[in-house]
């Protein structure tokens, strides 16, 4: 790998090589299908919400598929299955058209980079992974609270995470139509990249504002963690190799 902004092909894994040089430059916004459908997805359900249920019948789509960590605290005999679905089907509701905009924008610069690396089924079960991890953290540190927790952000931090380990060259910027053909890094090689480092700083950095309670919703009605975030990350950052390709390494 060398140290500029554009991976050298001849230092690629064979794959690799054949890929970029057979891969023609694609516009900045053409992205994957796959998170095109998954921003489909969170878009149609935000504006069905907003368009078309009222504010009781949003209340039950909220009860019935957000992430709420009372669920676990009482039977679950007690109470409906979506205790079961719900650690993914909060990834697709959104609190406002901001926290939506917001999350989309992260999924297409990062959602495109992995997806074009990792491929559809990968995809689909990284999305998965990370909204279940990205809750798990939050359930252990809020154990019992009734306050939802909703949106795509611990996917996208998760997507974010995963980025870390192969997106980011030493002493170079980040390319979105180039990153995902660079190798992956081990973990501890992730750690010793500048890059990598001060990406990360940034990335926690923000985090730890949103822990202060800067960026909340004042109203406190929806729970969008910090917690989760963090969750999500690590969960796209150690366990990456599982989802990456192997002749991609």
């Amino acid at each position: 790998m060398t140290n500029d902004a554009e991976p050298d092909a001849q230092s690629l894994h064979p794959p690799m090589q054949e890929a970029l040089r057979e891969r023609p430059r694609e516009p900045i916004f053409n992205l994957p299908r796959i998170v095109l459908i998954f921003m489909g997805i969170v878009w149609a359900v935000h504006l069905a919400r907003v368009g078309l249920l009222d504010r009781g019948q949003d209340l039950r789509v909220i009860v019935e598929t957000a992430f709420i960590p009372l669920r676990y605290a009482v039977p679950l005999s007690d109470q409906s299955p979506a205790w079961l679905w719900s650690p993914v089907t909060y990834s697709f509701l959104h609190g406002s058209f901001a926290h939506l905009i917001v999350n989309s924008v992260w999924m297409a610069a990062f959602g495109a980079v992995v997806a074009r690396r990792i491929g559809t089924a990968r995809f689909c079960a990284f999305w998965i992974a990370t909204s279940v991890a990205a809750v798990t953290l939050h359930l252990a540190l809020h154990w019992g609270e009734e306050i939802p927790v909703i949106g795509a952000s611990g996917v996208v931090s998760g997507l974010m995470g995963a980025a870390a380990r192969f997106a980011f060259p030493e002493n170079g910027r980040f390319r979105r139509d180039k990153a995902h053909f660079l190798p992956r890094l081990s973990i501890a090689e992730s750690l010793t990249n500048r890059t990598v480092l001060i990406y990360l700083g940034i990335w926690f950095g923000i985090n730890a504002l949103a822990a202060l309670g800067f960026g909340g919703d004042p109203s406190g009605t929806m729970d969008i963690a910090w917690e989760a975030h963090i969750g999500g990350f690590l969960c796209g950052f150690l366990l990456f190799a599982v989802f990456d390709r192997r002749d991609w390494h």
